[in-house]
């Protein structure tokens, strides 16, 4: 059972873009300080589609290396190609982690039947002893895999006993939860729905796979605590505490360009990782594609981070741990240079 905090760790580059491996390390090591139940190395928050194999091998036992023994670490080995995948999750057990996480293959679009029998089950009876985990997110990869098949999958191998579920429909979970049953993990992907998902006892998530645990790992670790022990009360003061980071994991404005108004959507993780260079921590700028947030967008993140600061002690151990001035950060435009799109 998946249960709990789980943080989808951003990976750090220097300027020259290559990973920041100490700043990976010191990463990881905040993250087990503050008590999240796991990590998840090398999802699309650590801009897997841009790191190498060999990095991607890297930043996986580097997490596990870290934190291993400690939490639980879960790989991100999923691909658009089975033997790809294959390849890499036979790393990870190498090394001794337990857990995978395989994302919907992307991009050449394998109907739901196709997911199953040619990708997750495959994988699961290569690795009988791995705990593998579908990771459904149509609105990155353009396909989905089913309720109906992770049910299926779920019972011709019994080691696929959960799912990170991030469709943004909570039908979809609530028929997962139908016809998997009550010991199969529902973990949230989308941290504005966590609650909601773990609370609706149709569906009764188990835990979430986070983004804002990058910069608030002690908060969003007891709103789930709260939450699981059915203290709603509790869990929805500290959601309302941290909604400010969950406003910034997709970042939406209007720009102008000279051809009229345009609609810019700034996507996870260039505003969380915008926010922690800005705050002081291991981040980098991301990796092209990846950019940088227009000037509406940045003013949003700063202005979020400002509210979380003045009205909680969120931040506070970001500052102790790395011993940064969040204050002095967070009210000075010195720390926003290259961060943003001058014009569009």
């Amino acid at each position: 059972m998946y249960e709990g905090c789980y943080t989808a760790i951003i990976t750090p580059f220097n300027d020259d873009t290559s990973v920041d491996y100490e700043g990976l390390g010191n990463l990881v090591d905040f993250q087990v300080s503050q008590g999240v139940d796991g990590i998840l190395a090398v999802g699309t928050t650590g801009e897997s589609p841009t790191l190498s194999w060999d990095e991607h091998e890297k930043v996986i036992r580097i997490v596990h290396e870290r934190a291993g023994g400690k939490v639980r670490v879960i790989a991100g080995t999923g691909s658009n190609n089975t033997k790809e995948c294959i390849k890499a999750t036979r790393f990870a057990l190498g090394i001794g982690i337990d857990s995978v996480l395989l994302i919907d293959p992307y991009y050449n679009g394998p109907s739901s039947l196709e997911i199953r029998r040619e990708y997750l089950e495959p994988v699961a009876r290569e690795f009988p002893d791995l705990s593998i985990i579908p990771y459904v997110i149509p609105g990155r990869t353009g396909t989905h895999l089913l309720p109906q098949d992770i049910a299926i999958a779920n019972s011709s191998c019994t080691n696929i006993n959960g799912v990170k579920e991030a469709t943004g429909n909570l039908e979809n979970a609530r028929m997962i939860r139908s016809l998997c049953g009550s010991s199969f993990s529902i973990i949230s992907g989308d941290d504005e729905k966590t609650l909601d998902m773990i609370l609706d006892v149709q569906i009764k998530a188990t835990g979430v796979i986070s983004v804002s645990s990058n910069i608030a790992p002690a908060a969003v670790s007891k709103m789930v605590k709260e939450a699981l022990q059915n203290n709603s009360d509790g869990a929805t003061e500290i959601q309302r505490q941290i909604e400010p980071l969950f406003d910034i994991v997709t970042i939406n404005t209007a720009e102008e360009s000279i051809h009229g108004t345009v609609q810019v959507k700034a996507r996870n993780p260039l505003p969380t990782k915008t926010l922690m260079s800005i705050i002081g921590m291991p981040s980098g700028r991301p990796r092209k594609p990846l950019g940088r947030l227009t000037r509406k967008a940045i003013d949003m993140v700063v202005s979020r981070a400002r509210i979380l600061y003045e009205n909680s002690k969120v931040l506070n151990p970001i500052e102790d741990f790395f011993d940064v001035d969040i204050g002095k950060r967070l009210y000075s435009d010195d720390y926003l240079d290259r961060l943003y799109y001058e014009s569009y």
